[in-house]
């Protein structure tokens, strides 16, 4: 996979590498009961607007970085949100087994929402892989 050499996809390049570490650390925090839960629990249903919120980035990031590819024979199918929201659907369901996680099928909901949202947020922005 080719990403453009245009400034602007590589600045989406490296934002999708900064947050893709961020996401992994927040991943990390929470299966390691590391979250700020007295700072989170002053916000009302902050774990759902932070499944929408965190995938919905990484969703959009991961669209644009790829430049918005879809399955081939299968326009309507776009490679990353798919991909990741599998992914997703796995790491959520493994949250059942984990000892300070649990599986909550609004959490997921609310993610497969996230990864909508951010693809249709990336299938709006105009650019280069955009005819």
């Amino acid at each position: 996979m080719k990403i453009s050499s245009q400034p602007a996809q590589r600045n989406v390049l490296w934002l999708t590498i900064a947050y893709g570490g961020l996401f992994l650390l927040i991943l990390w925090a929470a299966y390691t009961n590391n979250l700020p839960l007295a700072l989170l629990g002053k916000i009302p249903y902050y774990d759902k607007i932070g499944h929408v919120v965190l995938y919905a980035l990484a969703s959009y990031l991961g669209h644009r970085v790829i430049n918005r590819r879809h399955f081939k024979g299968v326009r309507y199918l776009p490679v990353f949100p798919v991909l990741f929201g599998l992914v997703m659907t796995v790491e959520e369901i493994v949250q059942g087994v984990s000892p300070y996680r649990t599986l909550d099928w609004l959490d997921l909901v609310c993610s497969l929402g996230g990864v909508g949202l951010g693809y249709l947020l990336a299938q709006r922005v105009k650019g280069p892989a955009q005819k």
